[in-house]
C-alpha cells in the first residue's frame, strides 16, 4: 500500500469519547494534533484492479479524550491530489542506485530528450522545471522584452493562479487578459487586444508572447481548428505562442490526436509539458520547439533555480510515463471517470451540469446547502467562481463545484458520489 498526506477541508461526524456525535469541520494535517492517511490499491485503478481503500482516519488527542474520524471519501478535488502512478515509483526505484553525470547529462536524460523528439516528431529542446507554474512563467520571460505584453484568457492559470511568477520571472512585464467563452481566446478579440498595443507607440508597451491553455482551467479543449485560429493571429504579428499543457494528456486524448498535430503544426513555439497531475510525482517540463533556442534560455534555466542536479529522477519518471503509452493510458481513465461522473449528473435531480465536459474536469451547479451535504458525506471537490463567458442559468443560493477525475479515480468512487446525488 502506498500512503500520503491529505490536505484539505472534509467535514466529517465524530464519535467522541463519551458516545455523542457531532459535526466537526476542520483543517486537515496540523501536525501537533491529528494524523491523517490516505490509502490506494497500490496497482492503480489504471490497472484494472477492484478499487482502493478510501478511507481516512485521523486522531485528535485531548487532554480527556481522543476523537476519532472516519469517512469513505470521494476524491474529486483536484488531480494533484492523487499520489504517483505504481509503475513511475518503480522507475525511481529501479535508477536510485549507482551513479549518473548531473544537470541533465547522463546517458537516461538523453535518451529521455529523444522520446520527447520522437513523441513530437521533430528534434526538440527539452528543459525539466520543479512546476507547471514555472514551466509557464519561463516561456513567457524567454519572450520577453522591456515594456512587453503578453495575451492570456482572463481565466488562465498564468493570470488567476500563479501570484504573478510570470511578471517577476519576465522582468516586470505585463499580462493582457483576453475574454472569451469558458476559457478560450476569440481571436476577434485577441486580434483588437493586439492592436491596443502598437509597438511603434512606446507609452504602451509592446506585445511579445501569446499564451494558451490545453485543457482549459474549466475543463474545455481547444480544437485544433481554434488552435490555428490563434496562432494565424499570432503569425500576422511575429508573436511566439506558448501552450500550457499541465493537462496537455487530457486534452490530447479527447481529441484523438497526437502531440505534433496539436502544438508545433498548428504554430504552438513552447509547451509546458505537465506529468505530475496524470502519475508523475514530480515531472514537469518546457519543451522548445526550436531548439535553436536552448543556447540563450539555459542561462535563464540556471538562473531561475530550475536545473535539477540530479535530473535522472525527472528522467526516470518520464521514462515510465512513456512506456508502453502509460501517459496516455492514465489520461483515458481520468477522461472516462469524469464521462461516468457526467452520466450520474445528468441522471441527478439535485445538481445540474454548468457546461459539457470535455477532459477530466467536471464543472457543476447546485444548491449551497447540497454542496455542504456533499462535503459532510465526504466528497472533497472545490466551489469555484463562475467562468468568464458564462451564460446559463443560475438561481439563487447556487454554487458551482469542481470535480476533477484522475488516474488513481475509480468506478466504485463515482459511482458511490452517484448514489449521494440520485433523485
Amino acid at each position: 500500500m502506498l500512503s500520503y498526506l491529505l490536505y484539505g477541508r472534509i467535514q466529517a461526524v465524530v464519535q467522541d469519547g463519551i458516545g455523542k456525535n457531532r459535526n466537526l469541520q476542520r483543517n486537515l494535517i496540523q501536525p501537533s494534533t491529528a494524523l491523517t492517511k490516505f490509502y490506494y490499491a497500490d496497482a492503480g485503478a489504471v490497472n484494472g484492479t477492484t478499487g482502493r481503500d478510501n478511507t481516512l482516519e485521523a486522531t485528535r488527542k485531548s487532554r480527556d479524550k481522543t476523537a476519532r474520524i472516519e469517512v469513505n471519501i470521494m476524491i474529486f478535488a483536484s488531480d494533484n491530489w492523487a499520489g504517483a502512478h505504481p509503475d513511475v515509483m518503480a522507475g525511481l526505484a529501479r535508477h536510485a542506485a549507482g551513479f549518473s553525470r548531473a544537470y541533465g547529462a547522463g546517458d537516461l536524460d538523453r535518451a529521455v530528450t529523444d522520446r520527447f523528439s520522437v513523441l513530437f516528431e521533430r528534434e526538440v529542446a527539452v528543459f525539466f522545471v520543479a512546476t507547471g507554474t514555472a514551466a509557464n512563467s519561463l516561456a513567457l520571460a524567454s519572450a520577453a522584452k522591456p515594456g512587453g505584453v503578453a495575451f492570456v484568457h482572463r481565466d488562465a492559470h498564468v493570470a488567476t493562479n500563479e501570484a504573478g511568477a510570470a511578471e517577476f520571472l519576465g522582468g516586470g512585464g505585463r499580462l493582457c487578459l483576453v475574454d472569451g467563452p469558458l476559457g478560450r481566446m476569440e481571436p476577434e478579440r485577441l486580434e483588437a487586444a493586439i492592436g491596443r498595443y502598437p509597438a511603434e507607440f512606446l507609452h504602451y508597451g509592446r506585445p511579445t508572447a501569446i499564451s494558451i491553455t490545453q485543457t482549459t482551467e474549466v475543463g474545455t479543449v481547444h480544437t485544433l481548428d481554434q488552435i490555428d485560429a490563434i496562432a494565424a493571429v499570432a503569425r500576422r504579428h511575429a508573436l511566439p505562442v506558448h501552450m500550457d499543457g499541465a493537462r496537455f494528456a487530457n486534452a490530447l486524448v479527447a481529441l484523438e490526436t497526437t502531440p505534433a498535430d496539436m502544438t508545433w503544426r498548428r504554430g504552438v513555439d513552447m509547451l509546458s509539458f505537465g506529468g505530475t497531475k496524470n502519475g508523475c510525482w514530480c515531472a514537469e517540463a518546457l519543451v522548445l520547439f526550436d531548439p535553436k533556442q536552448a543556447d540563450e534560455f539555459r542561462f535563464m534555466h540556471k538562473r531561475s533555480a530550475q536545473l535539477f542536479s540530479k535530473a535522472r529522477f525527472v528522467s526516470a519518471q518520464f521514462e515510465a510515463y512513456f512506456s508502453d503509452d502509460l501517459w496516455l493510458k492514465t489520461a483515458r481513465h481520468a477522461n472516462r471517470m469524469a464521462d461516468r461522473l457526467v452520466e450520474h449528473i445528468r441522471e441527478s435531480r439535485k445538481i445540474r451540469l454548468a457546461w459539457d465536459a470535455e477532459a477530466n474536469m467536471v464543472f457543476a451547479l447546485m444548491a449551497k446547502d447540497v454542496a455542504e451535504d456533499l462535503k459532510t458525506a465526504g466528497v472533497a471537490f472545490y466551489v469555484e467562481p463562475l467562468p468568464e463567458g458564462f451564460d446559463g442559468a443560475v438561481a439563487d443560493g447556487e454554487v458551482m463545484g469542481r470535480f476533477v477525475t484522475s488516474f488513481a479515480s475509480t468506478e466504485e468512487e463515482v459511482d458511490r458520489f452517484g448514489a449521494l446525488i440520485a433523485g
